[in-house]
């Protein structure tokens, strides 16, 4: 059985200091298994992937192996809506009820939803983990279900509850299902390897998620009682790794949570973004879409982060203006337009960011 971390993949070599960052992380335990990508300048310049698919350390990771990012999902289910707003088949400003009958909340827009402001964070009916193979039954509790606050007055990461609220808006709107609308209109034109709800053959590509610490879902879960830890328990099942490394988990579309993916796939996707929304000679929305994906729509305390946020249509804008997102277990996509480079690092070893801090560091500095 193979016992050192193998190593694959390239890095320009101005980059070598971050594959360097990247093998010390292999070889020091930090890390077990993941990818790294950045396109700078809208040039590929590290494609590193490392270590192994499977706890047991038999499986090498190889360049194609997907993995679930979590939250990392939620920028791409946003793109998906923001797709139907560019092309003028749903409005930022419209309620959601307009489009989706029976939908109780009749001041939500399409705005709070997207920027996780719309007061709807957690499911409000208990269900087991099966319940994620249930579309129908999860937004319909949505669709029944009193908002928690006056929609645009507050916010809260809505960790599991995102991208129900905007694949049936997107269902509605269009009549696909969010995975087939993902995989028709943006990962095909933009020749992205990822998505939600996968077949036989790219579940056998999947890396199984693995606790870095034992300790992990209980400090990712949070204080008991609070709004953070409620909104990640219901359904059950979303820290487990019984749960998420199986076909009914790696087979739904969870749109919040469960985007499997490369790491080159998310890289791609930010930098089509980072030049306006073109990639590859394909344009999938324009300049003013993204401008306004982009920009901060709420700024303040997140209730369920526990902390100050600023939430665009989908991702969070961080000091030094990069925007983005990050996924629980130390996933992450960004795009820094300062520097002009995208970033993404997807891993099966559930522990914190700063494999992700460290790396990020070494693509600054040799940037600059």
């Amino acid at each position: 059985m193979t016992t050192s971390p193998p190593l694959g993949g390239y890095a320009d070599a101005r980059f070598a200091p971050v594959r360097d960052v990247f093998a010390r992380l292999l070889a020091s335990g930090a890390e077990t298994g993941a990818a790294l990508a950045v396109t700078y300048d809208g040039t590929p310049v590290v494609g590193l992937h490392g270590g192994w698919r499977d706890p047991g350390r038999r499986q090498p990771w190889a360049p194609d192996t997907l993995v679930n990012t979590y939250s990392v999902s939620k920028p791409v289910a946003a793109l998906c809506a923001l797709v139907l707003v560019d092309r003028g088949r749903l409005g930022l400003d419209d309620p959601v009820a307009a489009h989706w009958p029976g939908f109780r909340a009749g001041d939500v827009t399409v705005r709070h939803v997207l920027s996780h402001t719309a007061g709807l964070p957690r499911f409000p009916v208990p269900r087991p983990a099966a319940a994620f193979g249930d579309w129908a039954q999860l937004t319909g509790d949505l669709a029944g279900a009193a908002t928690e606050w006056v929609p645009g007055t507050a916010a809260a990461e809505h960790a599991l509850t995102y991208g129900h609220l905007v694949g049936e808006l997107v269902r509605r709107v269009d009549g696909r299902t969010l995975g087939r609308f993902l995989a028709e209109e943006i990962a095909a034109p933009w020749r992205l390897d990822l998505g939600f709800g996968l077949g036989a053959a790219d579940q056998r590509r999947c890396a199984d998620l693995r606790y870095g610490d034992p300790q992990w879902p209980r400090v990712t879960r949070g204080r008991a009682g609070s709004l953070h830890a409620a909104a990640l328990d219901n359904p059950t099942g979303a820290l487990d790794l019984s749960v998420v490394n199986g076909p009914l988990w790696r087979g739904s579309e969870i749109p919040a949570v469960n985007l499997h993916a490369t790491a080159e796939a998310v890289a791609r996707l930010y930098a089509g973004l980072l030049a306006g929304g073109v990639l590859g000679g394909v344009r999938l929305v324009g300049r003013d879409t993204v401008a306004e994906a982009v920009r901060v729509q709420y700024s303040g305390p997140d209730l369920m982060l526990e902390r100050p946020v600023r939430w665009t249509l989908g991702m969070q804008v961080d000091d030094d203006g990069s925007w983005g997102m990050g996924g629980l277990g130390g996933n992450v996509g960004f795009a820094d337009p300062v520097r002009g480079y995208a970033f993404a690092y997807v891993t099966g070893h559930l522990a914190g960011f700063e494999r992700v801090d460290a790396l990020a560091d070494a693509v600054n500095d040799v940037i600059g």
